[in-house]
């Protein structure tokens, strides 16, 4: 007599997809089927975004620009209830996000309603970004948050004024 439990049949990688959004309230999305969308974010071409994030614009305006990479554990959320938990305010506070094109935000961070993020930037692992502006080419890291602006600038001027170097041939 054999103990061992009946096989369950194989479903393909859409319809577990499909029964995952049913059972987690996850909405499917383009992107990897352990990603939570909640509201309706703008989100350009060309965006990756990492299993086990979240991207929170319920009640606000959430928009990821062109050609982002969004690694996994990402929280960008605009919703910051804290006030409301602990009895000073009524309503749960929301705030946009905007993160330009060409952005890189690194596992693990966080980024917090009125945050503005400028074009090819970086945001390093671990981060938590404040409510703030970001100037493009910016290096973001740490918590505090540190901002080092432009830091990407001289190598992306460097990278476009660089003339391929001639191959040595051998003699």
């Amino acid at each position: 007599m054999s103990t061992a439990e009946p096989a369950l049949p194989a479903i393909t990688a859409t319809e577990f997809a499909k029964l995952l959004a049913e059972a987690t309230q996850i909405r499917e999305n383009r992107f990897h089927p352990f990603v939570w969308i909640v509201g309706e974010p703008e989100i350009g071409e060309g965006v990756y975004i990492g299993g086990f994030s979240e991207v929170n614009a319920q009640g606000a305006r959430v928009l990821i620009g062109d050609h982002c990479d969004i690694a996994s554990f990402v929280s960008i959320n605009c919703a910051d209830s804290h006030k409301r938990c602990i009895g000073i305010a009524e309503d749960t506070e929301r705030k946009d996000i905007l993160i330009e094109d060409h952005v890189f935000i690194g596992s693990h961070s966080f980024i917090k309603g009125g945050t503005h993020i400028g074009h090819h930037s970086v945001i390093a692992a671990g981060t938590i970004v404040g409510e703030t502006v970001i100037p493009p080419y910016s290096l973001v890291a740490g918590n505090p948050m540190k901002v080092k602006p432009g830091y990407y600038l001289k190598r992306a001027d460097r990278s476009k004024t660089a003339q391929p170097r001639a191959r040595h041939e051998p003699e």
